[in-house]
């Protein structure tokens, strides 16, 4: 490959490349980095259209070699009733960021699919109790799945509860997945008694308004509230989030887009209620869990920093392989 080409790698290039282990590894890493300091804060822009919205997610991470990567993503609920299209589309930028030469062009839906679900892992990895066995999904989409794989991989969960607001969706999605985990998978149509009966709650919807409320989760659960990522979206009661320890992925970011960003408005939360961000307890600078007892709610809007350090590894790991197409956009 000539030294001013680029890589353009599609999503089979990165599902043939990037397993769910090796993200969940990437991501932790870029968890800990974060906080321990040694990365610049990542940014995130979100512009609002008429039937869905795109956002752009930007960072810097020292590995191998400092890399700089730049996701667009668009994400529109509506996509697969009225064009048969995903929900999330789009690609990630990445770049040597010591001279800014474009190093790949790769399709962003796989990325962020796995280092989404990556995340809830690592935050279950810190907060969620050891013993956890009864998970409760709700959202039975892509990123549904790839949620329930990746707890799988930190927790020995033996029984979960999968729900969604179609409800032929939820019971297709729960057949495939025990069949691939060789676990008992149910689809329950109250999301409240599931929850209930769960040490692990992870919510990844398209929600316009709260779903899962404080009376809705028992002693010593686990919540990953994965689905808002713009202003827009909310999952978690305030009253929940009030009553809970909470963890951010971006504090400023959770405060803007996320959950958080409702408790705040709601007056039930401030900024000083929050215990901390996840890379700084992956960091070992903070406190995960503390007791059986206490209820964790992780806010998850999606780290730029993730992107990174996943689409790092895919690179790196392309060019081993010999895969993608090269282009000299400078020709």
């Amino acid at each position: 490959m000539k030294p001013q080409a680029t890589l353009l790698l599609t999503g089979h290039d990165v599902r043939q490349l990037l397993s769910l282990d090796e993200c969940i590894a990437a991501v932790e890493t870029a968890f800990r980095l974060h906080g321990e300091g040694k990365t610049a804060q990542p940014g995130v822009l979100g512009v609002h259209v008429a039937n869905g919205g795109f956002h752009i997610k930007a960072g810097v991470l020292e590995l191998t070699r400092p890399y700089f990567a730049a996701k667009v993503n668009g994400n529109f609920p509506d996509n697969g009733a009225h064009y048969n299209l995903p929900t999330i589309q789009g690609v990630i930028v990445l770049a040597d960021a010591e001279n800014g030469r474009p190093l790949a062009v790769m399709d962003s839906v796989e990325i962020t699919a796995l280092r989404t679900a990556a995340a809830t892992a690592v935050a279950a990895k810190y907060l969620a109790r050891k013993d956890s066995r009864v998970a409760t999904v709700c959202g039975c989409g892509v990123q549904g799945g790839f949620q329930v794989r990746a707890l799988c991989r930190v927790l020995k969960i033996d029984r979960a509860y999968v729900c969604d607001s179609d409800f032929k969706k939820a019971e297709q999605f729960s057949k495939q997945l025990a069949r691939d985990l060789g676990i008992e998978i149910k689809a329950v149509a109250d999301i409240s008694t599931a929850a209930q009966q769960s040490d692990v709650c992870i919510t990844c919807t398209t929600s316009r308004r709260y779903f899962l409320k404080r009376e809705d989760v028992r002693p010593g659960t686990f919540v990953a509230a994965v689905g808002a990522d713009n202003p827009e979206k909310q999952e978690i009661d305030p009253a929940l989030m009030a009553a809970s320890k909470v963890v951010t992925d971006v504090l400023e970011q959770c405060a803007t887009i996320g959950d958080l960003h409702h408790a705040l408005q709601s007056g039930m939360v401030t900024r000083a209620d929050v215990h901390g961000e996840l890379g700084e307890i992956v960091a070992g600078k903070k406190e995960g869990r503390t007791s059986k007892k206490e209820v964790i709610v992780f806010d998850s809007t999606g780290m730029a920093l993730q992107d990174v350090a996943a689409a790092a590894m895919v690179y790196e790991k392309a060019i081993l392989a010999k895969r993608g197409i090269a282009l000299d956009f400078a020709a």
